[in-house]
């Protein structure tokens, strides 16, 4: 996959901001999850076996895939900006989220419970949906967020990474060399 990836010119630039165009875009998808979640009565049970209300199920599930959508934009880098195929990775995005969050982990952190039924196609929908909805999402939300050129060069310049002189005469200033010492055979 690094390779396909690498065609669209894999690591983002130096003016883009891949973790926050992700996890904004991962808040905006997780609105079309909600939705999924309480029309197949996903929230209800999911909310049950980890033992918290619907809101506060929300308000943690809110979190986790604002972080899970800096992690997609940092694994995709410049290819979540795709807007042909971003849904195409934001659902693969989403199927191994549920791979691993609803079939390992959910049932690590309640004890071995799990939905099943419609409440596990609910889970499962829900996060493909909010898969699909980061991939269409971020290209639109990562755009605005890319740093002026400008103001990038300001930052970085030519001299980054050189070090730092106190006062501008002393940059101006010639350094005094020392006469080569005699070396005696």
């Amino acid at each position: 996959m690094p390779g396909f990836l690498s065609a669209h010119g894999y690591d983002p630039g130096p003016t883009q901001r891949p973790l926050l165009a992700g996890a904004i875009a991962g808040v905006l998808a997780t609105l079309p999850a909600i939705a999924m979640l309480y029309l197949m009565g996903s929230l209800r049970i999911e909310a049950g076996i980890l033992g918290r209300s619907e809101f506060v199920t929300v308000a943690a599930g809110w979190l986790i895939m604002a972080a899970a959508g800096a992690v997609y934009g940092r694994l995709f880098g410049r290819a979540a900006n795709d807007r042909r195929g971003g849904w195409l990775f934001g659902m693969a995005f989403g199927f191994a989220l549920w791979a691993a969050g609803a079939v390992l982990v959910l049932p690590l952190a309640s004890g071995g419970y799990a939905p099943a039924g419609r409440a596990a196609v609910g889970l499962f929908l829900s996060l493909v949906v909010w898969g699909a909805a980061l991939g269409l999402i971020h290209p639109f939300v990562h755009r605005p967020l890319h740093e002026r050129l400008e103001t990038a060069a300001r930052r970085m310049g030519p001299h980054t990474g050189a070090p730092r002189v106190k006062s501008r005469d002393a940059a101006l200033k010639p350094r005094r060399e020392e006469p080569p010492t005699q070396r005696r055979p």
